[in-house]
């Protein structure tokens, strides 16, 4: 049938998924460091990706379609909360929950830099809506690249809190489904999200402001953006 659907400039995508966020049929995806449209009959047509899309690469076009499709809509984003809690299934044992030292300060005085992570795994895609290192938890949500840029950054940022890492630009997805997920599950006491300045780094930023608002509490927040140079811009 021919309708309005989305269409992504392949040229101009700058790959930061703040499209993919905002897409709540789950439309759209991040492959290759680039948003593409998964298939037609996600598609809505109603254009929530739009205004987020900040260099443009998102229009509407009228084209051959397949019809938007709800009932597969709901049922994919069925199937994806059914598999979720168990991260696990695939068996590999790097993605065994652990919790590796108490997560409530700093770590104890060692000669040479010490490592501050209190829990594994931590990639945001492998770590489990609901664990026992959730409870009462610090949360930090950061870019992945930001402790590269900042040499303090597990005694600055880490020390205290659970920490779960991404990139929206190469990981596929939409983190806010299972941030939202994380926060509604568990007794998260406060969230601190750290990213670079760079513009992908967006990504992760609405992923975890969109999350806070459809957990639905009142949960104490704040953002910190990295320079390349590691210095704290804001």
């Amino acid at each position: 049938m021919l309708r309005r659907i989305i269409e992504i400039d392949q040229k101009i995508c700058n790959g930061c998924g703040a499209c993919a966020a905002a897409c709540h049929e789950g439309a759209i995806a991040m492959q290759d460091g680039k948003a593409v449209l998964l298939r037609d009959d996600y598609c809505d047509g109603l254009g929530d990706c739009l205004p987020t899309c900040p260099t443009g690469a998102i229009t509407f076009v009228e084209r051959e379609a397949a019809p938007y499709d709800e009932a597969a809509v709901l049922a994919k984003k069925a199937a994806k909360l059914q598999g979720s809690a168990p991260v696990t299934r695939s068996g590999c044992a790097g993605n065994a929950v652990r919790t590796l030292r108490p997560t409530t300060g700093m770590p104890a005085a060692e000669e040479g830099p010490v490592s501050c992570l209190g829990q594994w795994p931590v990639q945001l895609k492998l770590v489990p809506v609901e664990a026992p290192f959730f409870d009462g938890a610090r949360l930090l949500v950061a870019a992945d690249c930001a402790a590269y840029a900042r040499a303090d950054f597990h005694r600055r940022f880490m020390a205290g809190r659970v920490t779960v890492i991404g990139c929206p630009k190469l990981d596929e997805g939409d983190y806010a489904e299972k941030l939202t997920e994380i926060l509604c599950r568990n007794d998260i006491r406060e969230v601190t999200i750290v990213r670079m300045e760079v513009p992908c780094c967006g990504g992760i930023q609405r992923a975890a402001e969109t999350a806070l608002r459809q957990s639905g509490k009142f949960i104490p927040w704040q953002v910190v953006t990295l320079g390349r140079d590691g210095n704290i811009i804001e």
